[in-house]
């Protein structure tokens, strides 16, 4: 391929990425493969198999809730939505504390709903509380994009 070939592939795939990022703010969503498993629960004793093994080639967010918790009940839907429309480029792990205390005394999760982003098997960000779709969004997007 030649340079001036090169330089306008590159020039497309950034438009094409530009385009992308743009839809997703605006809640536009993108089909995904059907069986594609992006949000699924995790307990104590799985959680280095399913949480810090994947994030060594996805990133996992993990969100630290309780089924008593009116915030954690308004924040899982918006975190699935956006994680669903980025199509497994991150994937959602949901950790109960009141089952899996060991998993949130490991992380000093002391409220809920903790959000926690793990990328390459260490601690990537975190939030504590509830944020709208649009901050979730930023937030994932960061960390996914650079």
């Amino acid at each position: 391929m030649s340079g001036e070939e090169d330089k306008e592939l590159k020039r497309i795939l950034n438009m094409k990425v530009h385009e992308m990022l743009k839809r997703l703010i605006r809640g536009e969503s993108y089909s995904c493969k059907p069986g594609k498993q992006v949000v699924f629960e995790v307990s104590d004793h799985e959680f280095e198999e399913k949480v810090v093994k994947r994030s060594l080639t996805t990133p996992v967010i993990v969100d630290f809730y309780a089924d008593w918790c009116f915030p954690c009940k308004m924040l899982s839907p918006v975190l699935e939505k956006v994680v669903s429309e980025l199509c497994g480029r991150v994937v959602l792990a949901k950790v109960n504390v009141d089952s899996s205390p060991a998993i949130a005394s490991m992380f000093g999760v002391m409220s809920v709903p903790t959000v926690v982003l793990i990328k390459r098997g260490k601690v990537a960000d975190y939030f504590i509380g509830y944020r709208s779709e649009e901050e979730v969004k930023r937030w994932v997007l960061r960390h996914i994009e650079g």
